[in-house]
């Protein structure tokens, strides 16, 4: 289970690029109640807050990019992390960079594909609530390769890995923390992805008590359904959806870890 402790390789922030960010986060006010509280001095970047908690951020797109969450994971050491991402295959987006005294960071592109971040805590440790309604649960990454990806990361984090089927044939990861209790500190998924087009990704998961609800409100604010909800056994009920600007995201209502 994803818990604010963020011990090393667990996702500890999210954040979103958007080419408008009034208008994003206005959408996820109404999906989620969000409220944004600008950082001064940070270009537009801000918080995404629940009951005065911080879920998340938002800031500006980057030029040529498309607009996604971006997952960060804990890390001890991000300038180590960042070197071992590259030799191994990864594309450095941003060195490692200091981000005032609240920590280090470091944006990458792992050799299949999918963007991601590392975080070196400072100040703040991570995001203030997850695993709670309207909050950040799960973090999936859908990848060409499955079995590379999963290597690339156990070598950057030590995470632990166990295979699952949520239905026939098909094949799902999932990852926990190198320390701990194996399924306590599970967190997220590795799976292919769904079509050849599809590019490999991180997709973060909220949690919600009704998925349906969460989309009607989605689709009602200018979003887009991907996967309408359907129940998954041993999982919950999910959906996957898609901002206005196109930035997909995911709902479930029940515990992935029993995965």
């Amino acid at each position: 289970m994803l818990t604010t402790d963020f011990p090393i390789g667990s996702p500890c922030w999210i954040d979103l690029g958007s080419p408008d960010i009034p208008a994003t986060a206005g959408f996820y006010n109404q999906v989620f109640g969000w409220t944004f509280l600008e950082i001064p001095g940070t270009g537009g970047y801000g918080f995404v807050q629940l009951d005065g908690r911080t879920v998340g951020a938002i800031g500006h797109l980057d030029e040529g990019a498309r607009s996604a969450w971006t997952t960060y994971f804990r890390t001890a050491d991000a300038d180590a992390t960042a070197k071992a991402a590259e030799q191994a295959g990864a594309g450095v987006r941003v060195p490692p960079s200091d981000v005032m005294q609240e920590g280090r960071f470091s944006a990458l592109t792992d050799p299949q594909g999918a963007d991601f971040a590392v975080w070196q805590a400072g100040s703040t440790k991570g995001l203030d609530a997850v695993s709670e309604e309207g909050a950040l649960v799960w973090a999936e990454l859908h990848t060409s390769a499955p079995d590379v990806a999963f290597a690339f990361y156990e070598k950057l984090f030590g995470w632990r890995v166990e295979n699952f089927e949520p239905s026939p044939g098909m094949s799902y990861r999932v990852v926990s923390t190198a320390e701990g209790d194996q399924q306590a500190t599970s967190f997220g998924g590795i799976a292919p992805t769904m079509a050849p087009a599809q590019p490999s990704a991180w997709t973060p998961y909220f949690a919600t008590a009704d998925v349906d609800a969460r989309v009607a409100k989605a689709t009602a604010a200018g979003g887009s359904v991907l996967m309408g909800p359907e129940n998954v056994k041993n999982v919950g009920r999910i959906a996957w959806v898609a901002d206005p600007n196109g930035a997909p995201f995911a709902l479930i209502k029940g515990d992935p870890n029993q995965a």
